[in-house]
């Protein structure tokens, strides 16, 4: 018995293919990454405010970072992050506070964490396609939305919160 194919709707269709490109580029970087690496850094100012960032396709106030491209060492994503999204340069020694496990990224994702004092900020952050807003904030009045992570790591820098392995 041959039975007619039924077309598919507009609407079926708009829901169906995104999640199928998702799925093939997870698929992707399942297959071509054993391990993704990125860097975040608490850049603490010496009035006690820290920058965050807030990016335009992601809810909530982060820790300045991102990712480690290939033949990149962790300082020079770090560097090359921080001028991206924060218009801020190193002018010392960034001090690697800890490794963690993204899990909520994914379960091979895992983000080192600097604590950089000495930087220079070459006028404030305008916002673009990727960041919305960037600003240091008090430690004592951080944004609402800021997320829990960037929350726990700072209690964990400010030695009120133990080290935990996940971001």
């Amino acid at each position: 018995m041959v039975t007619e194919r039924q077309p598919v709707s507009r609407a079926t269709a708009r829901r169906v293919w995104p999640r199928a490109v998702q799925r093939a580029l997870h698929l992707y970087w399942w297959v071509s990454r054993g391990m993704t690496l990125g860097v975040r850094a608490a850049v603490l100012d010496g009035e006690g405010a820290v920058f965050l960032v807030r990016h335009t396709y992601v809810s909530g106030w982060h820790l300045p970072g991102g990712g480690v491209e290939w033949r990149e060492t962790l300082r020079d994503a770090l560097e090359k992050e921080l001028r991206e999204e924060a218009n801020i340069a190193l002018a010392g020694e960034p001090a690697l506070f800890g490794m963690y496990l993204n899990a909520h990224a994914s379960r091979r994702d895992h983000v080192a964490l600097y604590v950089v004092r000495a930087f220079t900020q070459h006028g404030p952050r305008h916002a673009d396609r990727e960041i919305a807003e960037a600003r240091f904030f008090p430690l004592s009045d951080l944004p609402e939305d800021t997320t829990p992570a960037t929350r726990r790591r700072l209690a964990e820098i400010a030695g009120e919160a133990a080290i935990s392995p996940h971001w």
